[in-house]
């Protein structure tokens, strides 16, 4: 009697191990594509996966289904660790009916979510589905309503990764959109809305899913994705580098490593590194590797909206955001696309207690007039309203120039920074001085005998009384003007100093975000 209860047991774990079977799982491998269990298997420390619900099986009785045998219901679910943090994780199985999903997967994948918000972990769900159920109709679309509300009720609670490696369709795509980050493979995942075959059915648009919801397609074009790696393994490896700076949930602090990069180090090579003439471009980047400790800064949606920079550096062993102008693209103005990544990234680090570190170097919000009507206004508001109301530590840098509401929107002292510092190369204006100088000194230049070299000499004059810091320093719109070299120590210090910040936003339900 023993011997067989353990017999049947040890067979139906078995036969769920199995998945779609070897020749379903041969076509994945084909595909380069790993199986759910798989991947799980990379991404979590070495047997520290514990599986929830292998043995659910879905409840539907139509159109076949009766007959059907859903092995782990097209879905594994379950808990680890990665570098030694418990994480909970959900893998959709393509191997099985397709990956799709039905009422009992749903369930499966929201009780995991459950756990994770009770218990204070991040979740990752690694995404490989044919979509919806058809067979499981409504049951299967209340599935996925119940999987966008855990996702948004557990927003700023808990990080919340996915993890696109197949096909993301229809419905299924919202549920990423939800969550923090999104990495995708590349040519092996895409998400829609709406697939090729229908495209070409209602508008005649003919379009392949690589270049319609491709990897590169979302990470480039449309922003909905934030990181894109060539191997399903380094992307694997891409989220673990991801986890080390984030803290478990909103109430514990980022996870401070060991360092032993000298946090009073001098950048020397910073006090050479700008152009003379302060109209020529250079690569932000290289300030802020100089900055963070062994050079180590890891991007975010690094091919989207590339005038500003976003990503995960440490100083002293402890992680900060890092937000910053890229001068050597559309000289760092801002735009639609810039400003809704930068107001993004700067609200999860505000969720995490992650502190914020910007570097500024912005002429202005890019002109045009398909940036006004195509809501600049609406969307540089986003980029005002994320800064302002993010409470943890705020050190901005102004590097070089900084005018107008640009000024504003790279987080000023009036927005909130605790401490605003200046390298001695920085300018700081209403606009620049060519602008500038045509307006306040109209009538002087139209009357003067050689309007050129007038208007010349009334840029040299408005360069000089604004076009540097020390206006602003004088208000106390700056705390100082610093070489660059001690850009390090600066910020090192500053964060010290902050460590113990708590400032108390009013008491309201939540805030209108101009969206």
């Amino acid at each position: 009697m023993g011997n067989s209860m353990y017999e049947t047991l040890t067979q139906r774990k078995a036969k769920v191990v199995e998945g779609g079977g070897a020749a379903r799982i041969e076509k994945q491998h084909q595909a380069g594509k790993m199986t759910a269990r798989e991947r799980l298997n990379a991404l979590l420390d070495e047997r520290s996966f514990v599986e929830i619900d292998a043995l659910v099986e879905h409840r539907c009785s139509d159109f076949g289904m009766e007959g059907m045998h859903v092995p782990g219901e097209g879905v594994v679910t379950g808990y680890g660790s990665i570098n030694g943090r418990l994480v909970y994780v959900y893998a959709q199985d393509f191997t099985v009916v397709g990956g799709s999903l039905g009422e009992m997967h749903a369930k499966k994948i929201t009780k995991v979510m459950d756990l994770a918000l009770k218990t204070g972990a991040p979740i990752i769900g690694i995404n490989d589905s044919g979509g919806a159920r058809i067979q499981e109709g409504v049951d299967a679309l209340a599935g996925y309503g119940s999987i966008f509300y855990r996702n948004t009720i557990s927003s700023g609670v808990i990080p919340q990764i996915s993890v696109i490696m197949g096909p993301c369709a229809g419905g299924a795509v919202y549920s990423p959109a939800i969550t923090d980050f999104v990495f995708m493979t590349d040519k092996t995942s895409n998400m829609f809305i709406t697939g090729p075959a229908v495209i070409k059915a209602v508008t005649g648009e003919e379009v392949t899913s690589e270049a319609l919801g491709g990897a590169m397609t979302h990470n480039s074009i449309s922003g909905v994705a934030h990181f894109i790696n060539p191997t399903e393994s380094e992307t694997l490896e891409a989220i673990k580098k991801l986890l080390s700076f984030l803290p478990a949930n909103n109430m514990e602090q980022p996870p401070v490593k060991p360092c032993s990069d000298d946090i009073n180090r001098v950048c020397d090579a910073l006090d050479s590194f700008l152009p003379e003439n302060p109209n020529k471009a250079y690569d932000m980047k290289r300030i802020i590797t100089s900055v963070v400790d062994d050079g180590d800064f890891f991007e975010v949606q690094p091919y989207y909206a590339k005038n500003i920079i976003v990503g995960f550096g440490r100083i002293g062993g402890g992680p900060i955001g890092i937000i910053a102008n890229q001068p050597s693209v559309m000289a760092g103005c801002l735009d639609i696309n810039a400003s809704d990544k930068a107001a993004r990234f700067i609200s999860f680090c505000d969720c995490f207690n992650i502190p914020i570190v910007t570097f500024a170097d912005v002429p202005g919000f890019l002109p045009g007039v398909n940036q006004e009507h195509g809501g600049i206004i609406r969307h540089g508001a986003k980029l005002l309203y994320a800064y302002s109301e993010a409470t943890v530590p705020k050190i901005t840098i102004v590097v070089r120039k900084a005018y107008g509401g640009a000024y504003l929107a790279m987080c000023s002292k009036e927005l909130g920074a605790d401490q605003m510092i200046a390298w001695a190369s920085a300018e700081i204006a209403v606009m620049g001085p060519e602008g500038a100088a045509g307006i306040i000194f109209r009538k002087d230049i139209e009357g003067a005998e050689d309007s050129a070299a007038a208007y010349k000499d009334k840029v040299a004059e408005y360069k000089e009384k604004f076009s540097n810091p020390y206006r602003a320093a004088a208000r106390g719109l700056i705390d100082d003007v610093i070489f660059p070299s001690e850009t390090r120590a600066r910020i090192a210090s500053a964060l010290e100093m902050l460590k113990n910040k708590r400032d108390v936003l009013p008491a309201k339900k939540h805030g209108n975000f101009p969206v």
